[in-house]
């Protein structure tokens, strides 16, 4: 199955637009959106006041949207759109113990993502402290080319998926050393695929650095990846990987081994 976002322009006759505006309103908030106003809604989900104002207050009525007459926020109800999939999908539950174990064995952060689109997402994670400015946590959202999780992810996409996805990516300089370029992108995708593990260093944020590999089912489908992530002051790239990448590793391999007695 591929992992690529379906291009809005090949949307069938049954595809419920109204459907998608009341998703854009959810999506609309965020760590940095927590609490907005009608108008501030309406702009970040580029809707009319109207729209937004009607989406909003359905939102309520359904328990998903609280409201003080003036300021709008999400309900803990919401959770309930993204625990269907979730509650399917052993991989967080399979990855947990070794993310603990992990993180305990080379004192920093461990998570496991999917790959969502051209952005990961964060489906499991054990945090021994706050390495970025933004908060992540289960659900958190990144580019998955400036990521380390999402370099393992995508070097191991089918060809024709992993040339779509770099046909159609949009490479933004999220910091000074972020890989702007497809042929360099490739390359790296290259790497990875050979060497079986990814490193990102400072390209989502600077001052971080990570360390991840490919996560496959019994079938051998690469279905997320594991990453362990440090800060610079841990030590020179070689010390981070000669360090974590044994534990990695060995973390990746005990995760696939759970996944394959527990997924039919």
């Amino acid at each position: 199955m591929s992992d690529i976002v379906q291009d809005p322009g090949t949307r069938s006759g049954e595809f419920v637009q109204s459907l998608e505006r009341g998703l854009s309103v959810i999506r609309a908030f965020g760590p940095d959106r927590a609490r907005m106003t009608l108008s501030e809604v309406a702009r970040a989900a580029d809707l009319s006041r109207a729209s937004a104002r009607r989406f909003l207050h359905t939102l309520v009525e359904l328990g998903y949207v609280v409201t003080d007459g003036r300021v709008f926020a999400l309900r803990p109800q919401v959770l309930e759109l993204g625990y269907a999939y979730l509650s399917s999908l052993s991989l967080p539950e399979v990855a947990q113990p070794h993310l603990e174990r992990l993180a305990e064995d080379v004192g920093e952060s461990s998570s496991v993502a999917v790959l969502d689109g051209a952005e990961i997402v964060y489906v499991a994670r054990v945090a021994t402290h706050r390495i970025m400015s933004a908060a992540i946590q289960v659900g958190t959202r990144f580019p998955a080319y400036a990521t380390s999780m999402g370099r393992a992810v995508l070097a191991h996409l089918p060809s024709r998926d992993r040339d779509g996805f770099l046909g159609t990516v949009a490479l933004a300089p999220l910091t000074p050393r972020t890989i702007v370029d497809v042929e360099l992108l490739r390359a790296e995708l290259d790497l990875v695929r050979d060497q079986g593990w990814a490193l990102v260093d400072q390209e989502l944020e600077e001052g971080l650095r990570s360390l991840a590999a490919p996560l496959r089912d019994r079938t051998g489908r690469v279905v997320g990846a594991v990453n362990v992530s440090a800060p610079v002051r841990r030590g020179a790239v070689e010390e981070l990987v000669a360090e974590f990448l044994p534990a990695l590793l060995r973390a990746a391999a005990e995760i696939e081994a759970d996944l394959a007695r527990t997924r039919g």
